[in-house]
């Protein structure tokens, strides 16, 4: 008895260890049009998300605000626009009739992995995921209860089609639906199991009810991308508070990756948003190596593989961010996106995809990026496949063609690194007649529709916002400007004018493009302003500027989080935050190189390998005085994703004013010529 009370008190202790050390609040971003984020209880990158539907329901099916709930689903493709995306399988508790039922919120709560809710009338609902498997326990005050289970729920990416088996407690199946903006469709494999001897029945078409008199019952409930066998052998006899305990210990090990020590308000926003971070893309990996491929034809991999694509919005910082601190994932993504070109990968999702998606547009600068970056890329056995990507990129928008443009560059490097110099040459000239666009499209700033959003078919961005969108050219882009005092005076107006969209992705680069200028100290600004400081904001309805500008900081730790109308986009906008907080700024995705800036923390480590430092540490002091690489001045505001990969140790020294001798040597550069570090 005595053995039994102790290993209480010392699991109860270790529960108490854990939860204090994740500060994240999984409500960040849950209200209205501020994130498109839900309070799910989730794994990291795995399929499975218990996550509350509300009235009224929003993009992701749950308003923090709403009072009425209409149940519970159980997939999320967090934060990616087109009025959201998941929503499977509709399980709700009732008392008395299920249509005469309403859940009317009192309590909720929740920390990474898990969630409950109370309801007015006594219903209890506790949730966790761990791994592939999720439990829901529901608590009824005494009397006629039951669950409902709507096997056609989906949010508006559309149910399409779902079949299912009823054995005892038990019902297996699968549930097909859109992908996100419906452009594709993906099909889920399940198993729902219940701890007491409960039979369903048959309410309507792919409703399933059960009534029952328990007063507490535990759902128990797995997916897979491959069969329903999987999905049942996912299933444990786990009790909710040991899966628990596995999913916080889970949690808490990706949240150590990344340790920062500083203010403790903003210690808490970094992990809330960290916790974004690491949602999305999914493992889709049975244990022994089986997965379901994007063609729908069931195959094997000695490591794991993912599924569920944002590229497009999250490859600007979301993966840069994830190479340098998760490494070991990272690799497996990157095989995961090359595998794609096997199975007849499309920009965006396929008809016949393992899990939710949104997109792959980019994935040629992605591959290129992680292989600069020292991970393994086959580029030999998916050449022929990259390449007919390339001749099919959109040229016939302004924005486009920059961002074909880009592909091409990266191509480009790509066959060179194959010594297919003559064919090379060919997208490297393609890449370069990014000029004629630029000077067409992009160089008359007296044009009365720059600042227009969408003008000349553009999506989701103006004139001024896509104009700077030359990363793989920087040089060739400050000689289209005019020279360095030209282009410089064309960013100070592009700033000071509050042009800038911090609610999207078109522009996300430019408070880092000061850095290869002879003002270089004004992205050190620039990347703090955004980061913490109170900004102006005239695009956030995604429309013309308007009158009414949101004015605040752009990260928030509360259901309100971001600004009005910007995705969080697959963490996209997460990372952004994430970078900025350790003091780092992809230069250029497709080149292993970070800029710097002073982080939001007097200390940062990754992976308990690679410490940042900060000395005279203040929230006025922005701008770097000088930066020691292991004890040695660092003659450039730059470093290579090497140098961050093989430990030690980087000394900021901020100041309040800048340093108008950093960062003006050595400068990184992108030259369209370029095909190797300096």
């Amino acid at each position: 008895m005595k053995q039994m009370f102790f290993g209480f008190i010392a699991m109860f202790i270790l529960n108490v260890a854990l939860c204090q050390t994740i500060s994240s609040n999984i409500f960040l971003g849950t209200s209205g049009d501020h994130g498109q984020l839900s309070p799910a209880a989730s794994f990291p990158f795995r399929l499975l998300s218990i996550c509350p539907n509300s009235y009224p329901n929003t993009h992701t099916g749950y308003e923090y605000k709403a009072g009425e709930f209409l149940g519970f689903t159980h997939n999320r493709f967090e934060g990616v626009g087109c009025m959201g995306s998941g929503g499977a399988m509709l399980i709700k508790p009732f008392i008395g009739e299920v249509q005469n039922c309403k859940l009317l919120k009192q309590n909720e709560s929740g920390e990474p992995g898990y969630y409950d809710v109370s309801f007015t009338n006594g219903l209890k609902c506790n949730f966790v995921v761990a791994g592939n498997e999720g439990v829901e326990q529901y608590i009824f005050p005494k009397g006629n209860n039951g669950i409902s289970v709507d096997l056609s729920s989906a949010l508006p990416s559309g149910f399409i089609d779902e079949s299912h088996t009823i054995s005892s407690n038990e019902i297996t199946g699968w549930i097909q639906a859109g992908t996100t903006c419906r452009r594709g469709s993906y099909k889920l494999y399940y198993a729902l199991r219940s701890d007491k001897p409960i039979s369903w029945k048959e309410a309507s078409d792919h409703v399933l009810v059960s009534n029952f008199s328990f007063d507490t019952v535990s759902l128990r409930i797995a997916f897979s991308s491959v069969s329903t066998d999987y999905a049942k052998a996912s299933l444990t006899t786990r009790n909710i508070s040991a899966m628990r305990s596995s999913s916080t210990a889970a949690w808490k090990r990706m949240f150590d990756v990344i340790q920062v020590k500083g203010d403790h308000e903003e210690e808490k926003l970094f992990y809330s948003l960290l916790y974004r971070v690491l949602q999305s893309p999914y493992n889709i990996s049975e244990p022994d190596g089986a997965y379901r491929a994007i063609d729908g034809s069931i195959q094997n991999s000695k490591s794991p593989v993912y599924n569920g694509w944002s590229i497009w919005d999250n490859y600007k910082t979301q993966l840069p961010l994830l190479s340098v601190a998760y490494p070991e994932q990272f690799q497996d993504m990157i095989t995961s996106i090359a595998n794609l070109y096997r199975f007849g990968k499309k920009d965006w999702a396929t008809s016949t995809e393992p899990s939710n998606t949104v997109r792959t547009e980019h994935a040629i600068v992605v591959l290129l990026d992680a292989y600069r970056k020292g991970y393994k890329v086959d580029f030999g056995a998916i050449a022929d496949s990259l390449i007919n990507e390339a001749n099919k990129l959109d040229f016939s928008r302004p924005d486009k063609a920059l961002e074909s443009s880009y592909d091409c560059w990266a191509l480009s490097q790509i066959l060179f690194i194959l010594q297919r110099d003559s064919l090379a040459k060919v997208y490297l000239d393609k890449a370069a007649n990014y000029k004629q666009y630029w000077t067409k499209e992009f160089k008359d700033l007296s044009k009365r529709d720059i600042d227009d959003f969408g003008a000349r078919g553009m999506y989701q961005g103006t004139i001024w916002q896509y104009r700077w969108f030359v990363p793989f050219d920087a040089k060739g882009l400050v000689e289209l400007c005019g020279g360095d005092s030209v282009y410089i005076e064309q960013l100070n107006e592009f700033f000071d004018n509050e042009y800038y969209n911090a609610a999207n992705e078109p522009d996300i680069q430019v408070p880092y493009m000061y850095n290869f200028s002879s003002h270089p100290w004004s992205s050190q600004a620039m990347i703090h302003k955004y980061a913490k400081d109170t900004v102006v904001q005239y695009y956030t309805d995604q429309n013309y500027r308007g009158i009414d500008p949101q004015i605040g900081r752009v990260y928030n730790n509360r259901p309100d989080a971001f600004l009005r109308s910007m995705d969080d986009d697959a963490g996209a906008m997460s990372s952004l935050y994430v970078l900025a907080a350790c003091g780092l700024s992809p230069a250029c995705v497709g080149w292993p190189v970070y800029y710097l800036s002073v982080p939001l923390f007097e200390k940062v480590t990754f992976n308990k390998k690679f410490t940042i430092t900060v000395k005279n540490f203040s929230k006025d002091k922005k701008y770097i005085e000088s930066v020691k690489l292991n004890g040695k001045p660092l003659d450039r505001n730059w470093l290579t994703q090497n140098e961050i990969m093989q430990g030690g140790t980087l000394d900021i020294i901020a100041a309040a004013t800048p340093n108008t001798n950093f960062g003006i040597r050595n400068q990184f550069i992108t030259d369209i010529n370029k095909r190797v570090l300096p």
